[in-house]
């Protein structure tokens, strides 16, 4: 198995990351939407836009954030191990990722809240929600000790998961619509 104190690390991290969706889904769905609210000056089907344009730049960092990922843990084919910048870099864009993710949840938040009007939309707000706990998760075992082999790569993998479902029922959603 694996050592108590990591037990208890991974546990408290799942506690976190779910305390933390709770909260949000249930400030979402307290929270009156403010339809007219604006993301940098931007309104309505324009604010759309721009969050799917900063969606799309967050899933690039995800796949950036990823390949970084594999090829730390040598697992990227071909690429041998990874030279030491790549380590500060791999941290760097996690930091970036996060503040580029913020204008757009708060944005979603306060002029739509949590909704389950459709499956897509709902789809998109729970994936939100769980986001940010996933990321609070993350970031408390990224300098754990003991944990198994598998837990970082889940943590990491959840948050790429995550940011891919937020894409593809958000900004996607956006970019087909006529």
């Amino acid at each position: 198995m694996f050592p108590r104190t990591a037990g208890r690390r991974l546990t408290a991290a799942a506690g976190l990351a779910l305390a933390i969706a709770a909260a949000l889904f249930a400030f979402g769905r307290i929270h009156t939407p403010d339809f007219a609210s604006s993301l940098f000056g931007r309104r309505g089907d324009d604010a759309n836009v721009l969050k799917a344009q900063l969606g799309t730049g967050l899933l690039g960092l995800a796949l950036y954030q990823l390949t970084l990922a594999l090829w730390m843990y040598q697992r990227l084919p071909g690429a041998g191990a990874a030279p030491r910048p790549v380590h500060p870099a791999h941290r760097i864009g996690g930091a970036v990722l996060f503040a580029l993710s913020l204008p757009i949840a708060y944005h979603c938040i306060t002029a739509y809240g949590v909704q389950t009007s459709s499956a897509r939309v709902a789809l998109h707000s729970l994936a939100g929600c769980f986001f940010y706990g996933a990321f609070a998760a993350k970031v408390l075992l990224v300098r754990s000790r003991h944990l198994p082999g598998w837990a970082l790569p889940l943590a990491g993998g959840t948050l790429v998961t995550l940011i891919v479902t937020l894409w593809s029922s958000g900004a996607l959603w956006q970019f087909t619509q006529p």
